[in-house]
């Protein structure tokens, strides 16, 4: 028996979960599948790896789920100050929150925080489905729908599918869509580690040789770092023992927070520049790392894909509320112009300073420094610097500017 719903989100991670969050919230019969039902409570320690710099733009949309409570309960870490410097040269960027009309410049949250918290929203949303374990093993083009085939016999329908199952996205490659990009040969190392100083709720991030080091504040005192490696020492790294990687580490991080004293479980990921060439097809669209993936040395990468999410879903309830076919590719393809173009932007901006930061030549070193500088010391271009980090830009979604789109 083929199970009906006007749209399926495949992917139940940050984006996809906030996804079919505002859809439900709209009175969209929707569906939200995942292979894994994710955990709702864990122990205090330890920190999960896997943490994200949440911009006010990303916490806007948050709050307007109703999820940023729960969040917060679980726990969230409010950073006021940013610092960037070149470990090769005297270039260095400070932005305070002082100078914003903020208290904070961002959250630090763990992944499985903001997922948790959105599941719990969705849990009381009568118009929301969550299948699990759920794994799509074909997908089908009707006349009106499209039809998704699960491994355990299931069939699902939807007017429209949404893929946010990540860069690797099965749906993309079966939906037919092409991606263009390339390996960085970079991995991004993470870990959580205590200090002997305190991180002063700061973000501290350093440009080393083979790519920028980046302290992260916990509520709990300690640092997630985000160390970016050639892709060799990253494994050498994960081979050492804990004393042997905290010198490491120590002699990376230019003391800036002393010693380091303890750190926990290590791992990395592979890091790649990733477009799909298509956002949308019939009945069908991307969001999320599904539709780009960038380097992280800016922690972009969750606010850009919880953006798709907010204007994905406003463009669909504005065509459920016009009465047009949730899937009309016309909005379909507002989304892509909307979304893509962004999108692009701040991959290529992520690309240019990974790159631009990995040249040792002195003349670079130097000119690159006076341009830290230059930002630094002049306050237009700071305050737009600031604002752009913490999504505080043009065009944004509606919950993105904590309004409703339903």
């Amino acid at each position: 028996m083929t199970k009906q719903y006007e749209v399926i989100v495949c992917g139940g991670g940050m984006v996809g979960a906030a996804t079919a969050c505002a859809l439900a919230l709209g009175g969209i019969r929707v569906a939200l599948l995942d292979r894994f039902n994710p955990e709702r409570q864990w122990p205090s320690e330890p920190i999960d790896n896997r943490v994200s710099a949440l911009t006010k733009a990303s916490q806007n949309i948050l709050e307007m789920l109703g999820a940023w409570p729960g969040m917060t309960q679980r726990g969230v870490c409010a950073y006021r100050d940013m610092r960037v410097w070149d470990a090769r040269g005297d270039g260095e960027l400070h932005f305070d929150c002082a100078d914003t009309s903020f208290s904070e410049l961002g959250h630090l949250v763990e992944n499985r925080v903001t997922v948790a918290a959105i599941w719990d929203v969705l849990d009381t949303l009568p118009s929301a489905s969550c299948i699990t374990p759920a794994k799509v093993i074909g997908m089908q083009l009707t006349d009106n729908n499209r039809l998704l085939r699960l491994e355990d016999g299931r069939i699902l329908e939807a007017e429209l599918v949404i893929a946010a199952d990540g860069r690797d996205s099965a749906l993309r490659s079966l939906a037919g869509i092409k991606v263009t990009g390339w390996e960085y040969h970079q991995d991004g190392l993470v870990a959580t580690v205590s200090t002997e100083k305190s991180h002063q709720f700061t973000a501290w991030q350093r440009f080393l040789d083979e790519g920028p080091l980046a302290f992260l504040p916990l509520n709990n005192g300690q640092c997630s770092i985000v160390w970016t490696l050639s892709s060799a020492t990253a494994k050498n790294y994960l081979s050492l023992s804990d004393q042997d990687f905290l010198k490491v580490l120590e002699q990376a991080s230019g003391g800036i927070l002393g010693r380091m004293l303890s750190v926990g479980p290590r791992a990395a990921f592979p890091l790649r520049f990733q477009y799909a060439n298509n956002y949308v097809d019939q009945r069908f669209a991307l969001c999320g790392d599904a539709a780009h993936a960038m380097h992280p040395l800016a922690g972009q990468g969750v606010n850009a894909g919880l953006l798709d999410a907010a204007a994905l879903a406003e463009l669909i309830l504005l065509s459920k509320q016009d009465h047009r076919p949730l899937s009309s590719l016309r909005f379909l393809r507002r989304y892509e112009r909307w979304r893509k173009g962004d999108n692009l932007a701040m991959m290529a901006s992520m690309d240019v300073l990974n790159k631009t930061y990995r040249v040792s030549a002195q003349p670079l070193v130097s000119l690159r420094s006076a341009g830290m500088n230059c930002i630094n010391n002049t306050a237009l271009l700071k305050t737009y610097f600031n604002n752009y980090a913490m999504g505080l830009r043009d065009d944004l979604p509606k919950l993105a500017k904590h309004q409703l789109c339903w």
